[in-house]
């Protein structure tokens, strides 16, 4: 028996070569599916191997297999679990379990720690001729003529290189054979004359041609290989450590395919457990049961003031730029902050680095393009670019009713760029003592949305136009050292905001920030890590107000005439600072995972200085290989907007931390191979809230003076959360899909009553109970997700959701208030919040079509947005004298098709 070990790619590929009739073989993926974070620093490596035992039966009908399977290694080495991703039957399955069961490999490293790691790992049984009776063997010439096959290995339709695979001439188990390196090339020295090539590479289909090879030549070839699964892949996985009771990662891959998102990830938050469903105009994010602005948006560890373009437009990010969204809906580490509902982080992904690759995309709603790229030995880039044009169709959608016409005029635009530098570790080569890697990147987006509402019947047009626009920078330096890491992520950017409503009301803000975080991590053992770091944020603000003044300071131009609103004009300069030390560990227990942490948070606004102290603990017992529980409990804190510390009447500059504290318990269990249960429960308390109006105060000079914002803010939420999710278990998997639903009670209120003077068009109507039910509370909140490849480039997919209305105020109708002094009429409402507002319901259905060239893929689809045309009111609008309602209902039947092409 001879053994041929050879290493590449981003994992073990080990090639085993017996003289009995059997060939195993660990091809690793190629170098584009390795992760940002966490790096695999130390690949295993097959010592020791077992021979399958080729069964009877199947020797005896002379057949031949291809089994492969799905092998987890221990962090020890042994292999811990074994699994037929494609069953082929006749018994190989079977003795291909069994003998692989007892291989061992060298521990494998991710970030220099021996962590447990899957590998697709390919068995194949070959038979042999076996010598004629009487026959000797073939003696070797002297000097043979020999032929040189080289050439490269390409995915076909994207242009990727293909390392780990190999290569052979023949299916003899002696057949010289070669691997691919990281730039897929390969060279094979065969004997002259017709040799059968068989490649085979984890992930992807079989190749097999014929060459024709001359004496002492050399033929270069390029072969196109097809990818199994299309993007659906079973390589080698290592999972990050989980740190946070629910973390929901959604892959590009995955997320792209979902119905009614129109292939944008992040859109996939929406179907969910935990979110509810925000207005349609509204890119804000609603989750378990806290208010708009109380989540945190971030890209790549930055702050951002909007996660979706508005009108329910896509996210801010390409598709294409994306690496992993992860989403936390409540019990998150101490890393994390600002915040008193949930996290979203948004991470990018570098450049290629094999060769250039790209995509272009065009659809009824925008058009954009991704490029990536290495420009320079350890540098690559990533650049992408997107524009909208919706504002050109969609009210061509939109009812014409009368008094229920609503013009609206979006527009939007996107881009991103990023640059990456440091050299990678070649193959075979020792990860060296220091490592430094990093990255530049910019990142912006722009918004403009304008409504106006009208019809013949109604006495005033309701006009409203904004306009949003953000821009940042930010830099990133990882360096390790030993058991020592550190990130650090300097950061800059400007916020705009411009809103009109009618002529009664203008602002426009601008902020500019700068931001630093540092990170560092030492891991002491294996059982324990520690991390700490600083997150700093400073911020300049310039906020140009013109409104008209509160009721009282009418006057009369001239006598008859109607009173007329003065108008004031503010210009405010406020600067602020917000920062906190975080420090927390992870400490391994046996079947327990603990991790305590605590962040200091310090915020100086002015001469307010605020200081908030929140420990957390997060805790998980793994009961066994399919089962988990898990427990959190911490106080969060978020910082008021700077905006809200201006002086009297326009604000209150002794505001202090919003603060929250947050529970959860919850299982995990896998039924099945692909099939994973998640079942969560939660509690959370939300105290010292930033609310409007506040209390009415009497200064020393004996004036009377209402402060804009307090933190009188009470609420608290709690529900369950489930979630049951049906993954691609192999490439010959047909469909994945899942099932969410969120049982919850949302509640808000006030520390103390109401004030007695109050603006109505700042609380609505506010009630005065200690607690009432909150304007977002969403009892139940169903989805489902279904995607199903249909074979030959086809794919079809649905998505149905369903949410319970909002509460509503009602009108009440026994009479008309008339304000003579400002010439309108004023509303009578019901009980506060005593209705609800009817159900959404609505079903979006995808179809995706592809076809794979050699170098480029281009896929046409077609996704219908509320496909039976539900009549789902987003808004309501009242009539000049508050009798009549007009239900205005959100995006009818919308089909988009589109295109896209990618290289």
């Amino acid at each position: 028996m001879s053994l041929n070990m050879k290493a590449r790619g981003a994992l073990a590929a080990a090639s085993l070569l017996v003289s009995a009739p059997v060939l195993a073989q660990v091809p690793p993926p190629p170098p584009a599916a390795e992760a940002s974070a966490p790096q695999l620093t130390k690949t295993p490596e097959l010592v020791r191997s077992v021979a399958a035992q080729y069964p009877a039966e199947a020797a005896a009908q002379g057949l031949t297999a291809d089994v492969r399977l799905i092998v987890t290694i221990a962090e020890d080495g042994t292999v811990a679990e074994v699994k037929p991703a494609e069953p082929v039957g006749h018994g190989f399955d079977e003795a291909a379990v069994e003998a692989v069961r007892q291989f061992r490999f060298t521990p494998a490293e991710v970030d220099g720690v021996p962590s447990a790691v899957q590998v697709e790992y390919v068995y194949h049984f070959t038979l042999t001729a076996t010598a004629a009776p009487g026959t000797g063997e073939v003696g070797e010439e002297a000097n043979p003529a020999t032929a040189t096959l080289t050439g490269r290995l390409i995915s076909r339709g994207s242009r990727s290189r293909v390392a780990g695979a190999t290569v052979r001439c023949g299916d003899d188990p002696e057949a010289p054979e070669a691997t691919s390196d990281a730039e897929g090339r390969f060279t094979l020295q065969v004997v002259p004359g017709e040799c059968s090539v068989r490649v085979i590479a984890s992930n992807f289909q079989r190749y097999q041609t014929t060459e024709t090879l001359k004496p002492h030549e050399t033929a270069e070839v390029v072969f196109y290989l097809v990818p199994a699964g299309g993007a659906f892949e079973t390589v080698v996985r290592s999972e990050r450590p989980k740190k946070e009771v629910v973390r929901r990662t959604v892959s590009r891959e995955e997320a792209q395919k979902t119905p009614g998102t129109f292939g944008d990830p992040v859109r996939v938050l929406q179907t969910l457990p935990g979110v509810a469903r925000a207005p349609f105009i509204a890119g804000d994010l609603l989750v378990r049961g806290s208010n708009p602005g109380q989540s945190a948006t971030l890209m790549d560890g930055v702050n951002i003031p909007i996660l979706f373009h508005l009108l329910g437009g896509p996210s801010v990010v390409n598709a294409e730029f994306l690496d992993t969204l992860d989403f936390y809906p409540g019990g998150y580490g101490s890393q994390y902050g600002r915040a008193v509902g949930g996290v979203v982080d948004v991470t990018t992904r570098k450049g290629a680095v094999d060769t250039l690759h790209g995509s272009v995309k065009v659809d009824l709603l925008d058009a954009g393009f991704f490029l990536e790229a290495p420009v320079a030995k350890g540098v690559s880039v990533a650049a992408s670019a997107r524009r909208s044009y919706i504002d050109a169709l969609l009210p061509l959608f939109l009812p014409e009713e009368e008094g229920e016409t609503l013009s609206v005029v979006p527009r939007y635009w996107d881009y991103q760029l990023r640059v990456d530098f440091g050299a990678r570790r070649k193959e075979g080569e020792e990860a060296p003592e220091r490592r430094s890697t990093g990255y530049i990147m910019a990142f912006g987006s722009d918004d403009q949305l304008t409504l106006v509402s009208s019809g013949e019947s109604q006495a005033n047009d309701l006009s409203l136009s904004s306009h949003t626009l953000f821009h940042r920078l930010k830099g990133d330096w990882t360096y390790r050292v030993g058991n020592i890491t550190s990130v650090f992520a300097p950061y800059a950017g400007i916020d705009k905001y411009d809103t009109e409503v009618g002529s009664s009301y203008t602002e426009k803000d601008t902020i500019y920030s700068l931001g630093a975080r540092e990170t560092l991590a030492l891991e002491l053992s294996s059982a324990l890590t520690l991390r700490t770091g600083v997150d700093l944020v400073f911020e300049h603000g310039r906020f140009d107000v013109v409104a008209d003044a509160p009721p009282g300071f009418e006057y009369v131009p001239f006598p008859g005439a109607s009173p007329e609103a003065e108008s004031l004009e503010e210009k405010l300069r406020i600067s602020g600072f917000d920062g906190a030390l975080f420090l927390e560990s992870d400490y391994k227990l046996g079947a327990f995972v603990l991790t305590p942490g605590v962040r200091a948070n310090l915020q100086i606004v002015g001469s307010q200085r605020n200081v908030a102290l929140d420990p957390r603990l997060w805790a998980r017992y793994t009961a066994n290989e399919r089962t988990a529980l898990k427990g959190s409990a911490g106080l969060y804190s978020q910082p008021p907007d700077t905006p809200r510390f201006a002086f009297l009447p326009y604000g209150n500059p002794r505001l202090g931390y919003q603060r929250a504290f947050q529970t959860s318990l919850g299982v995990e269990h896998r039924v099945a191979q692909s099939f994973q249960v998640d079942l969560t429960g939660f509690f959370n308390r939300r105290f010292k809230n930033v609310v409007s109006p506040g209390q009415v105060l009497t200064q020393p000079d004996g004036t009377i003076v209402q402060e804009r914002f307090s933190n009188e803010g009470l609420g608290r939420a709690y529900g369950l959360e489930l979630m049951v999710k049906k993954e691609r278990a192999s490439p010959t998997d047909k469909w994945f899909g899942w099932l969410s639903y969120t049982l919850s009670r949302a509640e808000d209120g006030r520390e103390e009553p109401l004030p007695a003077i109050r603006d109505s068009f700042i609380d609505g109507g506010t009630g005065d109970d200690a607690y009432g039910l909150s304007q977002w509370d969403q009892t139940h909140i169903l989805t489902l997700v279904g995607s199903y490849v249909l074979g030959n480039g086809w794919e079809l997919g649905g998505r149905f959701r369903y949410t319970a209305g909002r509460p509503v105020t009602p009108l009440d109708h026994r009479q008309d208030v008339y304000g003579a002094d400002g010439n309108v009429y004023q509303p009578t409402y019901g009980p506060y919040f005593s209705s609800r507002a009817s159900g959404f319901h609505q079903l979006d259905v995808r179809v995706d079509k592809s076809w794979q060239m050699e170098s480029w893929t281009l896929t046409a689809y077609l996704d219908v947005q509320n496909l039976y045309n539900a009549k789902n009111a987003e808004f309501v609008f009242n009539d000049y004298r508050y009798r009549d309602e007009y239900e205005v209902p959100g995006i009818p039947l919308l089909p988009v098709v589109g295109v896209k092409g990618s290289f």
